[in-house]
């Protein structure tokens, strides 16, 4: 018997993040993302028309906090689980998350490793959950230790490239950028190198991913924060 479908729906107000959750998302087998949506009031009228089984939620949203509508969807829509991406790491959020049943917790910038396994680990939690009928304590206590075992999977850049990836596009980048030591924008950035925006901001978030970048969220009195990129030292 072939697997659900899952269908997942992006609720994040920064364009490029939802374009890179929704490359990664979409290479997984049996995930499907359905639509996006960047606002809170825009999400609920959404899901008065279609349910994905699962929702990647910023808190950060132009009209309320994640953490809202992380609640009114409880109210509603029990049927639907939630994975928060956020650069929110107070410890009142995070547990307030933990209250409102999400399923796990990614903190920006995300490590595309990270965002693959906490996929995965959703993906497996729910097969054990729909294949098993009844399940005994051992079953119960690895189902609640989805962090552990999200840490403990290896890394997929260790085996392969994702895709979206190119090892000879990746080689030039790295030796574009090898000798710049201040942060940069990912547009500088592809001015340098000589690469599309939107390639380039793939490329950085792997090198991110792979932790040999770091990147800091600069935000401003208005408008969208910016991201700037800088190589680690090593």
């Amino acid at each position: 018997m072939s697997k659900e479908m899952i269908n997942v729906i992006i609720v994040e107000d920064d364009e490029d993040a939802v374009n890179i959750y929704k490359q990664f998302t979409n290479q997984l087998d049996h995930f499907n993302v359905i639509a996006t949506a960047s606002s809170g009031s825009q999400t609920l009228q959404l899901l008065k028309a279609i349910q994905p089984q699962l929702l990647l939620l910023d808190v950060f949203l132009p009209d309320m906090n994640g953490i809202e509508l992380l609640r009114e969807i409880r109210k509603q829509y029990l049927g639907i689980d939630v994975i928060m991406i956020t650069a929110a790491n107070d410890t009142k959020t995070v547990s307030e998350a933990i209250r409102g049943g999400a399923f796990g917790y990614l903190i920006k910038p995300i490590i595309i490793d990270k965002f693959i396994a906490a996929l995965k680990q959703y993906d497996e939690v729910r097969e054990q959950l729909h294949q098993n009928p009844l399940v005994n304590q051992e079953n119960i206590d690895d189902l609640f230790r989805s962090n552990n075992k999200i840490k403990s999977m290896p890394s997929i850049s260790q085996v392969t490239y994702p895709k979206g990836i190119d090892k000879h596009t990746l080689k030039l980048v790295r030796s574009k950028i090898m000798h710049i030591n201040e942060s940069l924008s990912a547009d500088e950035f592809s001015r340098l190198v000589g690469i599309s925006y939107s390639t380039m901001r793939r490329y950085l978030e792997y090198l991110v991913s792979l932790e040999e970048m770091e990147v800091e969220v600069l935000y401003g009195s208005v408008g969208r924060p910016e991201r700037k990129y800088k190589l680690l030292s090593k």
